[in-house]
């Protein structure tokens, strides 16, 4: 079951992996994201990627134990978290302000976590630690319910808690932990 908050040795809800399992089961040992401890991680790890990857969002997850770890934008949240649960999940893109890099836009956008807004304290915590300049929140929110009456999980568009799937009603709260 995932955590329900923050508090004394608990960094906030742990997200279980709820997308399709073929993509879950092509994850290997070894798979996982860059770990990103600190600003010069950050630089040399974009240094590495290609051009028109630098010019893109990455796949970014936020571990269990805290760390940021990025990917390429086209990599699984799944591959980028090595198979295993996460803090936070979603797009991240960088630039450099005053000699130090910052984070430009971020979103929760990772439909095979489907991470709840409050995601973001765990992002916070990872990009303050590496000494990464952010805003105050994600750029772009995404809010995933899972509808009671499907079971499909869903974005909610325009603060509609509607199904786009069967027309049923959404919960105001997240919802999306797999189904027992």
């Amino acid at each position: 079951m995932a955590s329900t908050g923050a508090g004394p040795g608990r960094p906030g809800r742990a997200y279980q992996y709820v997308g399709p399992a073929a993509l879950r089961a092509a994850v290997r040992p070894g798979d996982g994201g860059r770990r990103i401890g600190s600003a010069a991680d950050l630089g040399d790890w974009i240094a590495e990627q290609p051009a028109a990857e630098r010019a893109e969002p990455f796949t970014f997850v936020v571990d269990t134990e805290g760390a940021l770890r990025l990917a390429p934008r086209r990599s699984e949240h799944v591959a980028c978290a090595g198979g295993g649960t996460v803090l936070g999940a979603g797009e991240i893109g960088f630039t450099r302000e005053a000699d130090r890099w910052a984070v430009g836009e971020v979103s929760n956008q990772s439909t095979g976590y489907c991470p709840d807004l409050g995601s973001w304290d765990a992002l916070a915590r990872a990009l303050d630690a590496a000494g990464i300049g952010r805003p105050s929140g994600f750029t772009h929110e995404v809010v995933f319910r899972r509808c009671p009456a499907c079971q499909e999980c869903g974005i909610v568009r325009e603060d509609d808690f509607c199904c786009v799937f069967c027309g049923g009603d959404l919960p105001a709260v997240w919802n999306v932990d797999p189904p027992a």
